[in-house]
């Protein structure tokens, strides 16, 4: 029985005994106070039990306490129901936050049932065994039959599928994987059997790491939450102190009667006592903590998150985490009078030979406007130059302008390739025996979203950076695009570094996103580290927080949700610290009575918990059309 169901089960038969003495007590059974005392055992043993330990070993006194001692000294000066109430109502609000704590923790409980425990190993007569996930070394190979789930981190080596990778992204559109594509444990394969490599143990996974960051955040409390533990102790203290002054100083001075002076001390005891307060952070950071893993943001600490609302600045790297990381072609020119079929065709069956990544983007670019290849052509790589090819007798060049024969460029021709070169483009040539036939601009270009996530962050007053070790033209090209208050161009790991100091120095709190080795320093020296699910081991383990889909609008959602808490927490705190004050008052006008008191601090106590709980709900980010646009780079430019 779950902890949960165990705290359902003690509410349920407090308030059956409670109900029971209730009724033997209207009806002058004899010895009704026996059912009282069983609802008080049944629904206090919990609570009084933690109280004690809390006090005894770790010497630190808490709210429970003094729920035990208020149920005690009502039935002491014959309130028995009272007593048995205020043991119920506390065992329900109990009840009530064991079960929302639960549910902010879904995502980990969920992880952990989504994290295969056996594996079909592929032994070396081609026959599978069913192992233990934790025996599978490096280089095993597994089978995984369709519709199963991924048991650990591999490479696909045979078979074509299409894989659900929400476990570890957050995105629902499933992803095809080839050959030699990355497969992660815990994802679903959703197409045939595949076989994968073993490249990592099963303690080291991608996925593994998820449930450990998950873990982790939700065991450690935001810096709120933590002062106001702190503070739990010394206040329980004081509230012991003054309960029994409340009762003498009536009693021996004011002419209130021996059980009245009691009985309002009970009362104080109860609406004194800071349940609702104490639950103001917790409930409410685990829920926040919960939703961003719901949505592919981890973060290693509830203070992170809390101080994510606090941000003054943020830097980005430029490469893979503002940019897509790949080139793109952004500007192709084809003289006039040339046969742009052929050329179109040449470009594509020569550069299909290539691995490289400017290669790849002219293929990608240009692939869909050809319908037909030339076949068995012998193409030559010049290395440090471009690619050469004999066709139908003349010779084709692709590269640099050197190799096309850039002397021979004319005035036209020099100044658009300049003014390209001058936004930071790659310039890729076409040529034909002596004469060029086109040339092209490719740029590894923003991510859709990035430019609504840096508006975003401007728009409330955050200082934006971009650090690059790539060339200041493009760095200029790509930070002016997305209007970066500040560009740093040309930085080595250790520059990058020593400008993220400065700026926590500056700002306090600041935050760096990145998803290289090269940004592991930066990110380590951040008020805030922000790594890319997509980026390197290091990268993620240094950072505080990381961002599982490689979407900067998810970073945005975040420091939405940072605001959202802190906002969240400071209405509890107020609300909380309201009604103690106003039931305290009530209690020294002898205007409620301990049945009152009850309901009114522990229903602030659960509304608080439900306020919290609000953090549950998505952060929806519009998206503006523009930044759909695969093309706006090369409009702004």
């Amino acid at each position: 029985m779950s902890s949960e169901q165990k705290a359902m089960v003690s509410t349920v038969l407090c308030l059956v005994f409670m109900i029971i003495g209730f009724t033997m007590e209207k009806m002058g059974v004899a010895y009704f106070q026996i059912a009282f005392v069983l609802s008080i055992i049944f629904g206090g043993f919990k609570q009084t039990k933690e109280g004690l330990i809390d006090t005894f070993e770790d010497k630190h006194m808490n709210v429970d306490l003094l729920m035990a001692l208020a149920a005690i000294g009502a039935c002491i000066i014959g309130n028995w129901f009272e007593g048995a109430m205020l043991t119920f109502i506390f065992c329900l609000s109990g009840a009530l936050e064991e079960y929302t704590t639960n549910k902010s923790k879904k995502e980990i409980s969920n992880l952990m049932n989504m994290q295969p425990e056996s594996a079909l190993l592929i032994g070396e007569d081609g026959k599978t065994t069913e192992v233990g996930v934790a025996e599978l070394q490096i280089n095993d190979l597994v089978l995984v039959p369709k519709g199963a789930s991924i048991p650990i981190d591999g490479e696909l080596i045979k078979g074509f599928s299409t894989i659900d990778e929400a476990a570890i992204s957050g995105e629902s559109v499933p992803v095809e994987k080839t050959e030699g594509a990355d497969l992660f444990g815990g994802t679903i394969n959703l197409g045939d059997a595949i076989t994968l490599k073993v490249t990592k143990t099963s303690d080291d996974t991608l996925f593994a790491k998820i449930i450990k960051l998950v873990d982790e955040a939700q065991n450690t409390p935001s810096q709120t939450a933590s002062f106001i533990e702190n503070i739990e102790n010394k206040y329980v203290k004081g509230v012991l102190i003054v309960v029994p002054l409340m009762i003498l100083i009536p009693y021996l001075f004011l002419g209130w009667s021996w059980n009245e002076s009691f009985y309002r001390g009970m009362v104080l005891l109860v609406v004194a006592s800071p349940c609702a307060l104490v639950a103001s952070a917790t409930p409410a950071t685990l829920a926040a903590i919960s939703n961003g893993a719901r949505n592919g943001v981890l973060f290693k600490g509830g203070i992170y998150l809390e101080n994510l609302s606090s941000l003054k600045a943020i830097a980005f790297d430029k490469t893979g985490t503002l940019t897509k990381g790949v080139p793109v072609v952004t500007d192709s020119i084809f003289n006039p009078g040339i046969d742009v079929e052929e050329a179109k065709a040449v470009l594509v069956t020569m550069e299909g030979t290539s691995t490289h990544p400017l290669a790849n983007a002219i293929v990608k670019r240009f692939s869909g406007e050809v319908s037909s290849h030339f076949q068995e052509i012998d193409v030559k790589d010049v290395t440090g130059f471009g690619m050469e090819a004999e066709i139908n007798g003349a010779i084709w060049r692709i590269g640099k302008g050197s190799f096309s024969g850039e002397q021979e460029f004319n005035e036209e021709i020099t100044q658009n390739v300049q003014k390209l070169q001058e936004q930071g483009k790659t310039v890729i040539f076409l040529s034909k025996g002596d004469e060029v036939v086109g040339y092209f601009g490719l740029l590894d270009v923003p991510k859709p979203e990035a430019s609504g996530a840096i508006a975003y962050f401007k728009s409330v007053g955050i200082h934006t950076t971009m650090i690059t070790g790539d060339h200041n033209s493009t760095a200029k090209a790509v930070g002016d695009s997305l209007q970066i208050d500040e560009i740093h161009a040309d930085c080595l790991p250790e520059d990058k570094t020593e400008l993220i100091k400065a700026q926590k120095e500056t700002y306090k709190i600041n935050a760096m996103v990145g998803d290289g080795i090269n940004d592991a320093p930066a990110l380590a020296n951040a008020a805030i580290g922000v790594a890319m699910g997509g980026g390197t081991d290091i990268a993620m383990d240094v950072a505080d927080m990381v961002l599982m889909q490689n979407d900067l609008q998810k970073l945005q959602m975040s420091h939405m949700l940072s605001i959202k808490l802190k906002r969240i927490v400071k209405q509890n705190i107020i609300f909380s610290a309201t009604v103690i004050a106003i039931l305290i008052l009530s209690n020294l006008f002898q205007v409620i009575n301990l049945p009152l008191g009850v309901i009114g601090h522990e229903g602030s106590t659960i509304l608080v918990i439900l306020n919290g709980l609000r953090l549950l709900k998505t952060i929806k980010i519009e998206e503006k059309s523009e930044q759909k646009e695969i093309g706006f780079l090369q409009e702004s430019l």
